[in-house]
C-alpha cells in the first residue's frame, strides 16, 4: 500500500475553548459526541459561546487524516463537496497547497461547518452542519477517481448517506483498493449499527475505533473482546483505549502499543484522525504493526498539544525525528 485517497465531509472547523460545560448542559448535548445539527441550532450555540477564544481551520475527519499523511510525505487525494462560496474556494486551494490531489465537487448550499466545543480538560464535542457536504452523491464518484491509489479511507461520519458510503466502498474494492474506515463516534455507530456491521463485513479491510465506538459496535465491554469481534469481520482491527494506548490485531497477531505522553493535553480534536494518519503512513512504508501503532501514537500525541489540527513546522520536524527512531530502533514505548 503506497497511496491513499480519503473521502469525507469537507468542513471548516470553528474551535471554541469553553470555560466549563454549562453550554453543553443548556442545550442537552452529550459531552464528547458528534451531532449533526441544523443551521439554527449551530448558530444559537455559536452565539452562546461568543466571546470565548476560538480559531478557524480546515476540518472534517478524513480530511484531517489525509492532510496529516500529506505532511508525512504520502501520496494522497481527497474527495469531498463544498459550496460555491469563498469557503469552498479556500478549502480546495488549501488541499492543493499541501500537495493533496483534490476531487472537490460543488453543491448548491453553503460549505459545511463544524463547531467544536473544547472543554477545559481537552475533551471536544462537535456540532456539525454539513451544508453542501450533504449533497455529495454516489453517482458523482466514478471509478476513474480511484486510479493510482491503493487504499480508500472512509470517515464514519459519511454514514448519514448509506447509499453513498456503500457504493464507494464496493466500487473501491472492485478496483482492488484496500478499504479502511474510522467508526467516527459512538453515537454515530449506535444510530447506524446494523448498516455499519454489514458494511464492514462485506467491504472493509481495516477498522479504526476508539474504546466507546468498539463497545457500541460489538456489544463487548472489554476492549480485547471487542478487538476479537472486529478482527473476525476484517483483515486488520485497531481499538484505541485512551491513555492505555491501542490494541491491534491482524490474523492471529495481537499487539498492544502505549501512548506518547503529550507535553500538555490541550484539545483532543483530531487525535483519532492523526492516529489513523500515522498508522497508515507506517503501512505505506511497509512497517510492522507495532511500528505503525507507535507512529500513530506519536502523531496523535502531538496534535492534542494544540488547539485544532494544524501543527507548526517545528512539531512536524519533531514527529519526523520520532519516525526515524521508530524505523531504526523499532519501538519507543
Amino acid at each position: 500500500m503506497k497511496s491513499v485517497i480519503g473521502i469525507g465531509n469537507a468542513l471548516t472547523d470553528m474551535l471554541v475553548n469553553l470555560k466549563d460545560d454549562e453550554v453543553l448542559e443548556k442545550y442537552n448535548i452529550a459531552r464528547g459526541s458528534m451531532s449533526l445539527v441544523d443551521s439554527k441550532l449551530q448558530s444559537e450555540v455559536s452565539k452562546a459561546v461568543a466571546g470565548r477564544p476560538y480559531s478557524l481551520s480546515l476540518g472534517g475527519s478524513a480530511d484531517n487524516t489525509i492532510r496529516a499523511m500529506a505532511r508525512l510525505g504520502c501520496k494522497v487525494g481527497f474527495i469531498g463537496k463544498v459550496g460555491q462560496d469563498t469557503t469552498g474556494d479556500f478549502f480546495e486551494q488549501a488541499l492543493e497547497n499541501l500537495g493533496i490531489k483534490p476531487v472537490i465537487f460543488r453543491g448548491k448550499n453553503r460549505s459545511g461547518k463544524c463547531v467544536s466545543l473544547i472543554s477545559p480538560d481537552g475533551e471536544r464535542t462537535m456540532l456539525t452542519h454539513l451544508g453542501a457536504a450533504l449533497e455529495m452523491k454516489a453517482d458523482e464518484i466514478s471509478n476513474d477517481i480511484f486510479k493510482g491509489y491503493d487504499c480508500l479511507y472512509i470517515e464514519g461520519y459519511l454514514v448519514q448517506d448509506h447509499t453513498l458510503i456503500e457504493s464507494v466502498a464496493r466500487n473501491a474494492k472492485s478496483c482492488n483498493l484496500k478499504v479502511a474506515i474510522d467508526l467516527a463516534s459512538f453515537n454515530v455507530v449506535e444510530e447506524n449499527l446494523d448498516f455499519l456491521r454489514d458494511l464492514v463485513e462485506k467491504y472493509v479491510d481495516i477498522v479504526f475505533a476508539n474504546e466507546d465506538e468498539a463497545k457500541t459496535f460489538t456489544g463487548e465491554e472489554e476492549p480485547i473482546n471487542a478487538l476479537q469481534y472486529i478482527s473476525q469481520m476484517c483483515e486488520l482491527a485497531v481499538v484505541k483505549i485512551g491513555m492505555k494506548g491501542a490494541l491491534i490485531k491482524q490474523g492471529e497477531k495481537v499487539v498492544h502499543v502505549g501512548i506518547m505522553k503529550a507535553a500538555k493535553r490541550v484539545d483532543t480534536t483530531g487525535a483519532g484522525d492523526f492516529y489513523a494518519a500515522g498508522f497508515l503512513y507506517g503501512m505505506t512504508e511497509g512497517l510492522d504493526l507495532r511500528q505503525c501503532g507507535t507512529i500513530g501514537a506519536v502523531t496523535a500525541g502531538k496534535v492534542i498539544e494544540v488547539v485544532g489540527t494544524t501543527l507548526a513546522d517545528e512539531a512536524w520536524d519533531e514527529i519526523n525525528r520520532y519516525i526515524k527512531r521508530v524505523k531504526t530502533e523499532k519501538y519507543l514505548f
